[in-house]
C-alpha cells in the first residue's frame, strides 16, 4: 500500500469487531513501528500489549474508575485554547453529534466511557516512558505512535489513541504491574473496525494548510 494512501485512508476507529489480532501480527506491527526516529537515538518508548481476558479486566477497572471518579476527556490546555483551535474541536464534535443520535448514545458516556473499553478493541496497547526522561522525550513517543497508527492501518486494523486512561494511571499500574518508575503516556486501542457501526462513519476533518503554516523566505 503507497504510503500517501495510508496516511490519507487512516482515522481513528471507535467501535470493533472483537476477533483476537494473532499474536505474530501485534508483533510485526511493533517491529516495524520500533523504526520511528528518537533524539540521540534512545528508543525510549515501552509497550504494554494486554489482551484476552487481561484487557477485560483493565476495561472494567479503568470503567469502575471513571465512574468514581469522573474525570472526562478534554484538551488538557493549561490556559484557554486560542479561538480557531478551539473551533477545530468543536467542528469534530458536531460532526459526530448526528451518529451519536442514530446510535441513541449520550456523547460523554460514549467517549468517556468507550476511551476506558478501548472502545471494546481486542486489543489495548500502552506506551510507557522511563520518569528519568523528560518532558522532551514525550515527542519520540509522539513520532511512535505516529508510526504505530499507520503501520496498524497498512495491516487492515483500526487504531484508537486514548489519553484519557492515563488520569487513572494509578489503576492501571496495580492491575498490570507495571512498576512506579515508568509513566503511561497514552494508550491505543488495536483492532478490526467494525465497520457496520454509524461512528466509524465518521473521519474528522482537518484545517486549511494555510491557517497552520507560516512561510519566512
Amino acid at each position: 500500500m503507497d504510503l500517501i494512501k495510508v496516511i490519507n485512508e487512516r482515522k481513528s476507529i471507535r467501535a470493533f469487531k472483537p476477533d483476537p489480532i494473532p499474536k505474530e501480527t501485534i508483533e510485526e506491527i511493533l517491529r516495524i513501528t520500533i523504526h520511528a526516529p528518537s533524539a540521540i537515538n534512545l528508543q525510549p518508548s515501552e509497550f504494554t500489549v494486554v489482551t484476552g481476558e487481561e484487557k477485560e479486566r483493565l476495561s472494567r477497572r479503568l470503567i469502575k474508575a471513571y465512574r468514581e471518579k469522573q474525570i472526562s476527556c478534554g484538551p488538557g490546555s493549561v490556559k484557554p485554547l486560542p479561538k480557531s483551535i478551539g473551533k477545530r474541536g468543536a467542528k469534530t464534535l458536531e460532526g459526530m453529534m448526528p451518529l451519536f443520535k442514530e446510535m441513541g448514545m449520550d456523547p460523554d458516556q460514549f467517549i468517556n466511557g468507550g476511551s476506558c473499553n478501548f472502545y471494546g478493541a481486542p486489543v489495548a496497547i500502552l506506551i510507557c516512558l522511563d520518569d528519568s526522561f523528560s518532558k522532551g522525550q514525550l515527542v519520540d513517543i509522539g513520532i511512535i505512535l505516529g508510526y504505530l497508527v499507520l503501520t496498524a492501518h497498512y495491516f487492515g486494523l483500526g487504531t484508537c489513541p486514548i489519553g484519557l486512561i492515563t488520569a487513572y494511571e494509578d489503576e492501571i499500574k496495580d492491575l498490570l504491574n507495571i512498576p512506579e518508575n515508568k509513566n503511561v503516556v497514552i494508550g491505543v486501542a488495536l483492532g478490526y473496525p467494525d465497520l457496520q457501526s454509524p461512528i466509524n462513519r465518521f473521519k474528522s476533518p482537518r484545517d486549511d494548510l494555510e491557517k497552520m503554516v507560516r512561510w519566512v523566505e
